[in-house]
């Protein structure tokens, strides 16, 4: 048996995550291409401020539309620091500009997590991309046009001759941008469930099994990010949540890994999570 000399040797790769991540580059091209990915991000979310400050005073009316409409006859916002509402003008274009740039923004965020994804997984990009930003989207809609302009009707109505509601500036814009993130994460569900089918990480029936869990849980997180305490709030909070999950069971039945007819002798298959 040939001896192998050691300087010719080569010591085995380990296959942990640290290994997935680098691949066959070395750290330091990793780490440059992550700085590639962040820079190129920040431009486009740069750019798409930009956009964002040519048309200012439409977002403005626009974002602030819901508070206008649960203000009592002859009430404004206002706002107390000399600088509050030029930054908030500055807040609201940077907003934009993550909005305008998020498809740019989810793929370099995909090409950063890819060496990390099963390789099941890794021709997903544009559906990635896509329900990402679909998801960003439809949970800042039901926030700006269902869950916020409630909330600004039931802090209204304790409005009386005795109480005059003159909500801040700054107050109400920092309780729109909370509930629009929380919301948009929210509704990445979908997205986040449709990956783990396809790798088999979860299963549908799974999903279904844990639903009462995840009805509780579902709850007692609407109970805690509602700004008031009363159950008709969480309940705005929590029914897509509910309706959410339920569409990411129907999601991991369609799309869910089939176990190949080889390996059917070895047992049913159980999901990791």
């Amino acid at each position: 048996m040939p001896v192998v000399p050691f300087s010719q040797s080569k010591p085995a790769r380990d296959s942990g995550p640290l290994s997935n991540l680098l691949g066959d580059v070395s750290l330091l091209e990793r780490l440059d291409d992550f700085r590639k990915r962040i820079v190129r991000a920040l431009l486009a979310v740069a750019v798409g401020a930009l956009a964002g400050f040519m048309v200012i005073e439409r977002l403005m009316v626009f974002l602030l539309g819901p508070t206008r409409r649960a203000l009592p006859p002859g009430a404004k916002l206002i706002y107390t620091q000399p600088g509050e509402a030029f930054a908030l003008y500055i807040q609201v274009a940077l907003i934009a500009g993550v909005v305008f740039a998020m498809p740019i923004v989810m793929y370099q965020l995909w090409r950063l997590i890819q060496p990390l994804v099963p390789p099941a997984a890794r021709r997903f990009a544009v559906p990635f991309v896509l329900f990402t930003t679909l998801g960003f989207v439809a949970g800042a809609a039901f926030t700006h046009y269902i869950a916020f302009p409630y909330m600004m009707v039931f802090f209204a109505s304790f409005n009386t001759p005795d109480l005059r509601f003159l909500p801040k500036l700054d107050d109400v814009f920092d309780l729109y941008t909370k509930m629009v993130l929380g919301m948009a994460l929210v509704f990445q569900m979908p997205t986040v469930v449709f990956f783990l089918a396809k790798t088999g990480l979860v299963t549908a029936g799974f999903l279904w099994r844990s639903f009462k869990y995840a009805f509780l849980l579902i709850f007692v997180a609407a109970a805690v990010i509602t700004p008031t305490g009363d159950m008709v709030t969480q309940a705005i909070f929590a029914t897509p949540m509910v309706a959410l999950y339920l569409l990411s069971i129907v999601i991991a039945a369609i799309f869910g890994r089939v176990r190949p007819a080889a390996d059917a002798d070895d047992g049913p298959e159980k999901p990791i999570f």
